[in-house]
């Protein structure tokens, strides 16, 4: 249980299909839903950012997300509530290194709310955890990360075919799934949802969930390949002076001027001084 108060909705004409929330995540989030997509999963991202646009402050100790939030108790409601309803999660190996025990499901991410989000899964019929899918061209991983050795998660890697021969070289458990699209060059979001395709079947009313890095989410807005972002919007400057790298949550190609990306405002939502938006976005 939670004593947290509820996100007030200032704005919402996301529409779709609403999701059977149960009743304590309803009165803390309100309503959620999404459009359907024929014959495809529905692809969301979800970040957090400072005002000044930083998702990590890169800074050994202090690179996640919970330092750019202020560990808001609400961005990890909303965290847990989009792993909930994920089928697939996807992330780079950047966040592994940050948190090498971190699982990408929700009740690791808010336990205060572990058994809402289990009757949410139950009543979609989601089944056990999320599909977890580590991203990494180059395959240097760590077989002793908690993600791997636990076994309390199903794991795809998806990877290139020098990165397939590295990750075999570590040892990695036989319960590791390893994929390396036959695509040349870097992993595009088309190559990494084909190769999803491979061990896990994903259809219309799906969730994948992408969660970053940059570098990841930058592929699928290159790809044209993400319906939705989810960006919580903390009230902090981070601020810099180039001794550090601080991106924002996107970071490979330069879209604007020439091919800018426009989203959609579908909800905005309050939680004192931070702000939780949602923007939709055209597929290619």
């Amino acid at each position: 249980m939670t004593d947290l108060a509820p996100l007030e909705t200032l704005y919402d004409v996301s529409g779709g299909n609403l999701l059977p929330l149960p009743p304590e995540l309803a009165a803390l989030y309100g309503r959620l839903g999404f459009p359907s997509h024929p014959d495809r999963p529905t692809i969301i991202s979800n970040f957090v950012s400072t005002l000044d646009g930083a998702v990590s402050l890169n800074v050994p100790g202090h690179a996640g997300g919970g330092d750019i939030s202020g560990f808001n108790e609400h961005d990890r409601l909303v965290m847990g509530l989009l792993r909930a309803i994920a089928n697939v999660v996807i992330v780079g190996t950047g966040g592994l290194r940050i948190g090498p025990d971190h699982l990408w499901t929700a009740e690791y991410i808010y336990p205060p709310l572990a058994g809402a989000y289990q009757r949410l899964r139950d009543s979609l019929e989601k089944g056990g955890a999320p599909l977890h899918v580590i991203v990494t061209a180059s395959g240097e991983v760590n077989a002793d990360w908690r993600v791997f050795r636990s076994g309390e998660v199903p794991v795809l890697i998806v990877t290139t075919a020098d990165g397939s021969r590295r990750i075999r070289a570590r040892g990695m458990p036989s319960t590791v799934q390893i994929v390396a699209p036959k695509s040349s060059g870097l992993l595009s979001a088309q190559a990494i949802l084909d190769a999803i395709r491979q061990v896990r079947s994903t259809r219309q009313g799906d969730i994948v969930l992408v969660e970053g890095g940059p570098r990841l989410v930058d592929t699928f807005f290159a790809g044209q390949r993400l319906d939705e972002l989810f960006l919580t919007l903390a009230p902090q400057i981070a601020g810099r002076d180039g001794s550090v790298e601080r991106p924002g949550f996107v970071s490979g190609h330069v879209f604007a001027p020439r091919h800018p990306l426009w989203g959609t405002l579908v909800g905005v939502k309050r939680s004192g001084s931070h702000l939780f938006l949602r923007y939709s976005f055209e597929q290619a």
